[in-house]
């Protein structure tokens, strides 16, 4: 007697259970990713200390290390594109285990800034958020993509939050070498949870009639013809701006504020742990609601609780609730614009073209916390930056009302 065909409850789950393994790997990638990358600002004090370096030549070298995932991005993305998302996060995360190693050991601010700045730098790109949200997005159905990314986005947070004070308790336990020697061995971790991102595309077979396969070099020039891309290039060049302002100046103005230490140090680990609030649930909006509609929302919300911090009275409380509501908008703004990349322009060249996007947030990065020093120094004050920051984001709102929000195509039978 033949065995029963699987029921259809059985066979879904067949299906779920290598969705969840993807996810969940690309979740923890993402998160210890994250969490490397922001433990860096922990060794300044130690490092310039021991060293005799200066805090401005170790800056520079984070600096130039934003910079440069920013110019490097694009290419991570193509290479990703071409290759699969795993091939490129497996060399990521070399790269990262290379860096950290290099900086534990240099004896010069040279040779320092050349692992810090430019090694990782790249590391950054390949192993970080744009390729595992690309090779995410590609992997899942439609209908899953959005509560995906969101959940990736929230993973990252989550690392900030967890890693960072892992590295800080390495500091104070064994030294900044050993604990910089410690998180290369943790970087490597990142081979083995990449593994179920094999999203390398199968070579496209043509029938008689068929199209060819669009080339990269036909999508960028697509995305760029797109008043739709620069759209969000420069809307995210605002997230970018926001995002380094506060997280490089946050603690410095609470300071200038005479609060205690621990609040600034405070009002960053909120930003992180309400930032997976907020992350998820854009992750579910994304998929509920229009996208172009969600951007407007967030980038509105930070120009209204900007201003209302700028004139508020700075205490503890004002402080922290700012930096909780924050949070929840800090990086809410990922999963609406990769869902917003792979709409317009499609998945095949998603890794490329969101990495040309994420180009413009890394640009407004580096503008944002080399602005927000130029500032201060040249006045004393962060006034005239908050109120950049205001006007930044009411511009993005208004950037992203012209977007082509195109629902989707049904999938032929």
């Amino acid at each position: 007697m033949s065995a029963p065909p699987p029921s259809p409850a059985a066979d879904t789950g067949r299906r779920v259970s290598p969705m969840m393994i993807l996810v969940i790997g690309a979740v923890l990638t993402a998160a210890l990713a994250m969490g490397l990358r922001q433990s860096f600002g922990l060794f300044l004090a130690p490092m310039t200390a021991a060293n005799g370096w200066s805090a401005s030549g170790f800056a520079l070298a984070i600096a130039l290390q934003v910079l440069v995932n920013g110019i490097s991005q694009p290419i991570c993305g193509q290479i990703a594109d071409r290759l699969g998302g795993r091939v490129v996060i497996m060399g990521g995360a070399g790269l990262y285990a290379l860096g950290t190693l290099g900086m534990a050991l240099s004896d010069g601010l040279p040779q320092f800034t050349f692992f810090a700045g430019l090694v990782m730098g790249v590391a950054v790109s390949a192993a970080g958020m744009p390729v595992i949200m690309a090779s995410m997005t590609r992997l899942l159905p439609e209908s899953q993509r959005g509560r995906a990314t969101g959940l990736g986005t929230a993973g990252s947070s989550f690392g900030q939050f967890l890693v960072v004070p892992l590295a800080g308790l390495g500091i104070a336990g064994f030294g900044w070498q050993s604990a910089l020697l410690l998180m290369a061995g943790a970087a490597l971790l990142m081979i083995p949870l990449a593994l179920p991102l094999q999203d390398r595309p199968a070579p496209p077979v043509l029938r008689h009639g068929q199209a060819a396969e669009e080339s990269a070099g036909a999508a960028v020039k697509r995305a760029l013809r797109s008043s739709s891309f620069w759209c969000l290039f420069f809307g995210f060049f605002v997230c970018g701006l926001h995002v380094s302002f506060l997280s490089v100046h946050l603690p410095g103005f609470v300071a200038s504020c005479h609060l205690p230490s621990f609040v600034g140090a405070g009002a960053i680990s909120l930003i992180g742990l309400f930032n997976v609030v907020g992350s998820l649930a854009s992750g579910e909006l994304t998929q509920k609601w229009r996208r172009r509609e969600l951007l407007v929302l967030i980038y509105a919300g930070r120009a209204v609780l900007m201003a209302v911090f700028f004139v508020a009275p700075k205490t503890t409380a004002t402080v922290l609730a700012f930096s909780a509501v924050m949070g929840v908008l800090w990086l809410s703004t990922v999963p609406p614009t990769v869902a917003l990349c792979a709409r317009n322009f499609g998945t095949r060249w998603l890794a490329t073209i969101f990495g040309m996007v994420f180009l413009g947030h890394q640009v407004g990065g580096f503008t944002g916390a080399y602005l927000g020093g130029l500032i201060f120094d040249r006045t004393g004050s962060y006034d005239l930056m908050w109120m950049i920051g205001i006007l930044a984001a009411v511009f993005a709102a208004l950037i992203h009302l012209p977007i082509r929000d195109p629902r989707p195509v049904p999938a032929a039978a």
